[in-house]
């Protein structure tokens, strides 16, 4: 009798970890927090430790025909760093790992580390060890960040409650736009490599792709102004996805405002060339690393003049549900599509 077989597909990249989750016992005081968050919470003394791994794989998260490998060396320690800053916390040191095909030559290397060298240096963070070891099917980095803070200065993605005030930083959509961009240019090169890509009026959203900013500036600005989100993640599945995470963790609904949603005016543009829905856009484009986050009511006066956050709405009662209410006064249950990565 053959054993069951179950697709992953069928329960997704979160239904896996879950899963999986069940499995795994907690053994040791130290650790605060484990699975289920942007980053482990490890005791340290005084304060504690998060941590974090993201891997990188050629051919899904990058394609190298029109991704230079400083860009994609740089975004590898930016996804990192944003996790650690979803935590409400600074980085500290990074460990990169990488798996080499054999086309590689030492200057490409060079022009990868010089990526992730200038990231280190934009973060402040130390590039303490790695591992490098041979691949058969292109380049892989998997990059460890270990960032720190106050125990009582983290925000978990459980924290938020009713009547908080939902904020989201900078502006979304752009990455999911300037991918569909290089991904078109990439097919117009391939038929005809005589044709030279048109990417000088799409270099923000083909920017917001190549070479994202994880939004620590957000992060020392709310230290200075005394705020702690009362719950916060970063937005790399699409805003959609992370508001249900929050929900989900939480145990809350959510009403957010279409007209509050922040959306570039070349992301907007863009959006409606390719035929795609700029909302659409917003609320499920991935890889956006802007921060999404709760306020306690209180503190709204502290960032209410602040050109780089965005307040979209507000947290409800769990049984209330998840709704977008849209620029006519309709309200629409929100839906969660996200990026797929099985």
């Amino acid at each position: 009798m053959s054993e069951e077989r179950t697709e992953i597909s069928e329960i997704g990249e979160f239904g896996l970890i879950d899963h999986l989750n069940e499995k795994i016992i907690i053994k040791n005081a130290s650790t605060i927090k484990g699975i289920g968050d942007d980053a482990a919470v490890i005791e340290a003394g005084d304060h504690v430790k998060v941590v974090t791994t993201d891997l990188l794989l050629e051919g899904v998260h990058f394609d190298m025909s029109y991704a230079p490998l400083p860009h994609i060396g740089f975004k590898a320690v930016a996804v990192n760093v944003s996790d650690v800053a979803a935590m409400n916390a600074v980085p500290k040191q990074i460990t990169v790992s990488i798996a080499l095909s054999n086309r590689f030559s030492v200057e490409a290397v060079e022009a990868l580390y010089a990526g992730i060298n200038a990231a280190a240096e934009h973060y402040g963070v130390d590039v303490i060890g790695g591992d490098t070891t041979a691949s058969r099917s292109g380049l892989v980095i998997s990059v460890t960040a270990i960032g720190e803070a106050k125990k009582e200065s983290l925000s978990f993605r459980s924290g938020a409650k009713v009547n908080d005030i939902i904020c989201v930083t900078g502006d979304l959509g752009g990455a999911l736009v300037g991918l569909q961009i290089l991904e078109r240019e990439k097919q117009v090169y391939l038929a005809n490599p005589d044709m030279k890509p048109e990417l000088e009026k799409y270099s923000y959203v083909t920017g917001r792709q190549l070479r994202p900013e994880a939004r620590m500036d957000i992060v020392h600005e709310l230290r200075e102004l005394g705020i702690v989100p009362s719950s916060m993640m970063d937005v790399s599945d699409g805003l959609a996805s992370e508001l249900f995470h929050i929900c989900k963790a939480s145990k809350i609904g959510v009403t957010i405002y279409e007209d509050k949603l922040p959306i570039d005016k070349q992301t907007f543009d863009t959006a409606v060339e390719l035929n795609l829905d700029p909302i659409t856009c917003v609320l499920n484009g991935g890889e956006d690393y802007e921060l999404l986050f709760t306020i306690d009511q209180k503190d709204f006066e502290k960032l209410e003049k602040h050109a780089d956050i965005h307040f979209i709405g507000h947290v409800t009662k769990e049984e209330e549900g998840k709704f977008l209410v849209t620029k006519s006064g309709t309200a629409v249950q929100l839906k969660a599509q996200g990026w797929k990565h099985f």
